[in-house]
């Protein structure tokens, strides 16, 4: 497929439906409606000047395609229609310029993605990090929260996902255990298509990011399907995603690895550390293509964080450095990385702006190494 579809910020107005089958213009109608989105219909391009061009996307039926042939060329332009064994179907897509030729009912949760992308008006996805211990206490919900509260604080559209049901909700660690908002268990058996602005309105807003953290009542599973679709809100809203994640891999959490642009492997500079965060990198590694490591001291005698990084044979990011009085303030009320002098901040900050660097060079995430480092 080639790029992707114009988003309703460049060009606005709903999807453009051009056809005079009854019977497709009902399924397309459904389609939209499970979408969200409301559609402009035509029997043949529309007579106003520019409509054809400022819809986010075109559906131009089967029968419609020979009184389309003259309409001015453009990204989006969907064929549709249900007989699989059209021989002449390549041919009407190739008049019309279309960059897509869709049968139905195939093609139906595919299209339905589609049309609610434009209804949303989706650019560019979030970039998405994901933060994980290489053994318990090793800091890694710390480093998630400060990450995404440094980001927030730079003006990036953020939301922090928590994916360890076992870590006690994320949002005591913000101080909002108390805030509105929907939790884990109001999406956990989520099966079908997410909104992303739904998603975000719905979550507690705290220190200037979204946050979807876990209930403190009985213990909820996530299935995959509810982790792929809440994740996949949460990217198309773009900004930063950060993810904190279990060192235990299950179905769900694979799920989420697979959606990260880079994850962090937070690793204490000590040998037994190490040694388990071999154990989770192998796991993750298995999903996740971009793991790196973030160090953290003190370190045994004889280690640093470049040791740490080469006995994992992955990336060093950089030293996470220990910051005085994390605890008093947090018990006051200041997330990870609230402070914008403090040295953790000055970790993350270093972090996102080479991660933008690289972002905007070539997509993903350069490598950070040194960051924190004397």
């Amino acid at each position: 497929m080639r790029e992707g579809l114009p988003n309703a910020d460049e060009l606005g107005g709903g999807p453009l439906i051009v056809t005079e089958d009854a019977h497709l213009l009902d399924d397309l109608l459904r389609l939209c409606a499970a979408a969200g989105a409301m559609p402009e219909v035509h029997h043949g391009p529309p007579t106003e000047r520019g409509s054809w061009e400022r819809a986010p996307m075109v559906l131009v039926g089967d029968d419609a395609a020979p009184r389309c042939r003259g309409a001015a060329r453009r990204r989006g332009v969907m064929l549709v229609g249900r007989d699989q064994d059209d021989p002449d179907v390549w041919r009407r897509a190739v008049e019309i310029g279309a960059e897509y030729v869709l049968r139905l009912p195939d093609a139906e949760g595919w299209l339905v993605d589609q049309i609610a992308n434009a209804a949303e008006g989706v650019g560019r996805p979030a970039l998405t990090v994901g933060v994980m211990g290489g053994r318990g206490g090793s800091g890694a919900s710390t480093l998630a929260c400060a990450l995404a509260v440094t980001a927030a604080r730079s003006g990036r559209r953020t939301m922090l996902i928590d994916g360890d049901p076992l870590g006690g909700g994320i949002d005591v660690l913000l101080g909002g255990e108390g805030s509105e908002g929907m939790r884990w268990p109001d999406f956990a058996r989520s099966k079908g298509r997410v909104g992303g602005g739904a998603l975000e309105e719905s979550l507690p807003a705290l220190h200037g990011l979204r946050v979807l953290s876990w209930g403190r009542d009985d213990e909820v599973s996530v299935q995959p399907q509810a982790m792929q679709a809440v994740l996949a809100a949460a990217r198309r809203r773009g900004g930063v995603v950060v993810v904190d994640l279990p060192r235990r891999i299950d179905d769900s959490v694979a799920e989420a690895l697979a959606q990260l642009d880079a994850g962090l492997l937070v690793v204490p500079g000590e040998l037994r550390a190490v040694a388990a965060a071999k154990r989770v990198a192998a796991a993750a590694g298995m999903v996740l293509r971009d793991l790196r490591v973030v160090a953290r001291g003190p370190y045994s005698a004889g280690l640093d964080e470049h040791w740490v990084a080469e006995a994992l044979g992955l990336p060093l990011v950089g030293d996470l450095p220990l910051e005085p009085g994390l605890a008093a303030g947090q018990s006051g009320g200041e997330p990870p990385g609230g402070d914008p002098r403090g040295p953790l901040a000055r970790f993350c900050a270093g972090f996102w702006e080479l991660a933008d660097i690289s972002d905007g060079v070539g997509g993903g995430i350069g490598a950070a190494s040194g960051i924190g480092a004397p």
